[in-house]
């Protein structure tokens, strides 16, 4: 039938094989056998049906093309390559070492690594961080607890490479494999309880067993809410003590092995500079700095003219959390500690108007509800209670209905 209808609507055209003109709109129909298919493509002009036998290799305009699809390894190189320059010296140190696991199924294509391969891989994974082995192996407190920061490495870079216009065709039908049951397959052991958030109490205890210089880096630290980095930073240039106004511009990176300065870029963690309120105990600490303050050397921390050390700061932070007997460790309690002194004074608005964050779920996080929120919340319920008990006059009621453990065991 449509080698009837072919002779009736269509011209052969001599000498070209498999190309024929159609006698009432004067297009051309080009027509190719592969692999036993016949394809068939209609073109304007004669060049263009002649040009499509000579390079077609086998699918229609309207089937889907098929891609070969980049392995996992070939897009993390070129993430290295294009996105890495962008990224602080410490997120790349963090972003090689959450991959490391997935060199395990590097090799294979991004659209092998499917839901169920995935969650092979976490079986596999955990079964390893649970053996005897592993859990000998002397890492303590340190050892593997969860596998959350793998799978978001994997989300991270599986996003990038859905946006790279390198691999826009390959990725364009691709899911995330990652699946919420990932997080939880991946559970290990319980996190060791890590307290950050430093109470006022305990910032004033921590600042008295500080050596004078590092003190004044620390109460820097705690009243702008900085990263470490960022105070490590501070430049004179961006201090105007006459009106009370500071600059949070230049950060600190240090060597992520050896934790000894590195290079001072030019803008913090997330790009933007912000401003901060120079409170007359800030005007104070940097009075005093500027007895310190040398010709040609912009810092306002400084060893003898050298930027501090990471090493250095943490050396004296960890000796005055000790001397203190403080339950903390690290340097961001100072940053977490003052975002949950914003948050009791005016909510998640002054969390992000002091730490600079742009997103309120982690300005909710920095200043989550602790224990110790929980303690002081259940106290002042319980003082309304006994109040309101008082004023009816069933405090000694209440009191009756209370059981006693030990008459209770006697009974028994």
């Amino acid at each position: 039938m449509m080698e009837s209808f072919m002779k009736k609507a269509y011209e052969k055209m001599p000498n070209l094989p498999g190309i024929y003109k159609n006698l009432k709109s004067g297009s051309y129909l080009a027509r190719k056998k592969i692999n036993g298919k016949e394809y068939s493509e209609s073109f304007k002009t004669l060049r263009q049906a002649r040009q499509w036998r000579h390079s077609f290799g086998g699918f229609n305009s309207g089937d889907p093309v098929k891609v070969k699809s980049t392995s996992l390894n070939k897009v993390w190189l070129t993430m290295q390559r294009e996105h890495f320059p962008t990224l602080a010296t410490s997120t790349k140190a963090i972003w090689h070492r959450r991959y490391e696991p997935w060199k395990s199924i590097e090799h294979l294509p991004m659209d092998k690594i499917t839901p169920s391969l995935v969650t092979k891989w976490v079986y596999e994974l955990v079964e390893y961080y649970k053996s005897e082995f592993y859990q000998s192996s002397g890492r303590g407190k340190a050892g593997r607890c969860n596998l959350n920061n793998e799978l978001n490495m994997f989300v991270t870079i599986f996003n990038w490479y859905k946006e790279s216009e390198e691999f826009e065709k390959e990725a364009l039908h691709l899911t995330n494999p990652i699946r919420k049951k990932h997080k939880k397959l991946g559970f290990v052991k319980p996190v060791p309880e890590k307290k950050m958030q430093i109470s006022l109490d305990h910032a004033l205890i921590f600042f008295e067993y500080l050596k004078p210089l590092y003190r004044s880096v620390a109460m820097m630290q705690f009243f702008t809410a900085g990263r470490i980095s960022e105070v490590a930073g501070m430049q004179w240039s961006n201090m105007d003590l006459e009106n009370k106004r500071l600059i949070i511009r230049e950060t600190v990176t240090w060597d992520p092995s050896h934790k000894t300065f590195l290079e001072l870029k030019p803008f913090p963690k997330n790009k933007e500079a912000r401003v901060c309120y120079l409170s007359e105990e800030m005007v104070q600490i940097l009075k005093e700095r500027k007895a310190f303050q040398l010709p040609a050397n912009n810092y306002v921390f400084h060893v003898e003219g050298k930027p501090l050390n990471y090493c250095t700061i943490q050396l004296h932070y960890r000796a005055a959390q000790r001397k203190g007997k403080l339950p903390y460790s690290g340097t961001h309690i100072l940053r977490h500690g003052m975002a949950k002194l914003a948050r009791k004074v005016g909510g998640l608005d002054a969390v992000l108007a002091m730490t600079g964050h742009k997103d309120i779920k982690l300005a909710d996080h920095y200043s989550k509800c602790t224990e110790d929120d929980q303690k002081e919340v259940s106290m002042r319920i319980f003082e309304k209670i006994r109040e309101a008990s008082a004023e009816s006059g069933t405090t000694e009621e209440l009191a009756e209905n209370v059981f006693k453990l030990s008459d209770y065991a006697s009974k028994a």
